[in-house]
């Protein structure tokens, strides 16, 4: 240990003068950060401040062509390695520094079951056999808050719900038991339930002496689990303050910014949804009736991830559909799309047959169906750039020339709220909420009738997420819009919707108005959905 870590044994990390580039470009510039042992230090910030960069160099994982710089750099008094090629680095990922990612579709292999997932971790940093490790495995998807792990462990990634996902992910970073915790947007894609029992075990870890690193956009999560908040802002940390004291007097006129912008669950009852729901009722675009579908591993109990669901969609209307992790809405999802056949029900798009029909009947009508994924990242070619991806939505696959649609494609990522210089940019150098709204622009980019958005919002920081909320809001009431929106964010479905579905074990068990299902929720569901929506307000 050198001089300075002899000094601090409670020390765990300390940066100065951390600077981060990629050519021309300084991501960080220059940010300085303590953690000590058993304290949790959240990094928060607007997407693109630099927050998972600087989170990422105490991996040696910045970036392809990443030029880091700093003063210190150091893990329990050690310098770490200089450069991301020393081999050094092997025995610090997933063994001193645990890593939970924010993109959990992408950092999980789709050909390898949980278990593998989790075991590889067990295998590289621990000494136990494999018959013990299976028995950790379990131990740790029990403890991350998984029902039925035994089950869960032979699935693969694609058989899981988002938040089944990231809770694997979580399980995975813990595996190696290491001394600093690093948590990219953990709670991003989980519901409000989910969320609240991962704080509790984020804390629980925290009190036994983990450190963690913990960047998020949710600061209501913040103010139940960080010990201390960094606001970022351009690269740089521009206000730390303990949490209490960031939330009740910010000094910075970003950290203020961030604070105004937390969604609040206040709802419209203006009439509206009455009107838009009856005359969806009567002319539909989407018609989804009755669909049911379960998936059947060998070996593993079938999963009914959904049961007899029935809803409608019509003109200018959105319909909000919540529940919590694992209940069924991605998959709801992804049979109103076409891309899942249900095995009974039918799905009605434009008053024709969608689902099941054959995809030849189907693809002249796709650009009218838009979509913004989950997870944005494993939505796009990653040997695309920005302009290529929107030319080819605009073209609706005839091109890919940048030069020939630069104007379209200029007007495209300013309507989300990006510069038009990103558009050279392949998706992996841009962060996790540029990329959700390159997703949004690639979905509207055809002028659909019907924009289907899953979890669209959760990966974006505050401020970023009510410019995006109002923008799908001035489309549906401007162009006549219908739009389908998943979320388990209630406070974000009480902005944006008419109506609310909610689900539950595969069911639809409680559709009502906006207004009426905050007042008086009647299914044991909802009122468990609005009860965690409300412990984990901004106080």
């Amino acid at each position: 240990m050198n001089a300075a870590g002899a000094r601090d044994a409670g020390l765990v990390v300390e940066a100065s003068e951390l600077r981060v580039s990629f050519g021309d470009f300084e991501a960080v510039r220059g940010v300085s950060f303590e953690v000590r042992r058993g304290e949790c230090l959240a990094l928060v910030g607007e997407s693109g401040s630099g927050k998972s960069v600087t989170a990422r160099s105490l991996l040696g994982l910045s970036g392809d062509g990443a030029r880091v710089q700093a003063g210190a750099l150091r893990l329990d008094g050690e310098e770490l390695p200089a450069r991301t090629s020393d081999g050094a680095w092997r025995s610090i990922r997933g063994g001193r520094i645990g890593l939970v990612h924010q993109d959990a579709l992408v950092a999980l292999d789709p050909l390898r079951p949980v278990w593998r997932e989790v075991d590889d971790a067990l295998r590289l940093h621990t000494d136990l056999g494999r018959g013990a490790r299976r028995q950790r495995v379990l131990e740790l998807l029990d403890r991350v808050g998984i029902e039925e792990p035994a089950s869960v462990t032979r699935r693969r990634s694609g058989q899981l719900s988002g938040g089944q996902r990231q809770r694997v992910l979580i399980a995975a970073a813990l595996a190696g038991d290491p001394a600093l915790l690093i948590a990219d947007e953990p709670t991003s894609s989980v519901d409000q339930a989910v969320q609240a029992q991962l704080i509790g075990l984020f804390n629980a870890l925290k009190a036994d002496g983990m450190t963690m690193l913990f960047i998020t956009h949710d600061l209501g999560v913040v103010q139940r689990l960080a010990d201390r908040v960094a606001v970022m802002s351009e690269g740089l940390v521009v206000e730390t303050a303990p949490t209490a004291q960031l939330f009740h007097a910010p000094q910075h006129r970003i950290t203020r910014t961030l604070l105004a912008a937390q969604p609040k669950p206040t709802v419209d009852s203006s009439g509206h949804a009455s009107a838009a729901s009856a005359a969806g009722a009567a002319r539909p675009l989407l018609d989804v009736r009755a669909v049911s579908r379960t998936f059947r591993t060998l070996g593993a109990p079938p999963v009914h991830a959904v049961r007899g669901a029935s809803f409608f969609l019509g003109r200018g209307e959105t319909l909000g559909i919540v529940g919590s992790s694992g209940s069924g809405k991605s998959t709801l999802a992804r049979i109103a799309l076409g891309l899942e056949q249900p095995d009974s029900g039918s799905v009605t798009f434009l008053g024709e047959p969608w689902n099941p029909a054959p995809e030849r009947r189907r693809r002249p009508r796709r650009p009218r169906l838009g979509y913004v994924p989950q997870d944005a990242l494993s939505s796009f070619d990653p040997r695309r750039t920005v302009g290529e991806i929107l030319a080819d939505a605009i073209t609706a696959g005839r091109s890919r020339s940048v030069r020939t649609n630069r104007a379209a494609i200029e007007a495209a990522l300013e309507q989300v709220g990006l510069d038009a210089s990103i558009a050279g940019l392949r998706p992996l150098h841009l962060s996790g909420g540029q990329r959700q709204r390159v997703a949004i622009a690639r979905a509207l980019a055809p002028e659909p009738d019907v924009l289907l958005c899953d979890e669209p919002v959760s990966s974006l920081d505050v401020t970023v997420q009510a410019q995006v909320l109002a923008l799908i809001q001035r489309l549906v009431d401007d162009l006549g819009l219908a739009c389908l929106f998943i979320s388990h964010d209630l406070a974000v479905v009480a902005q944006l919707s008419d109506r609310v579905a909610v689900m539950s074990e595969g069911e639809l068990v409680e559709t009502a108005p906006v207004a009426e299902l905050f007042a008086a929720p009647k299914h044991p569901a909802s009122r468990a959905l609005l009860e965690a929506q409300r412990s984990l307000e901004v106080r």
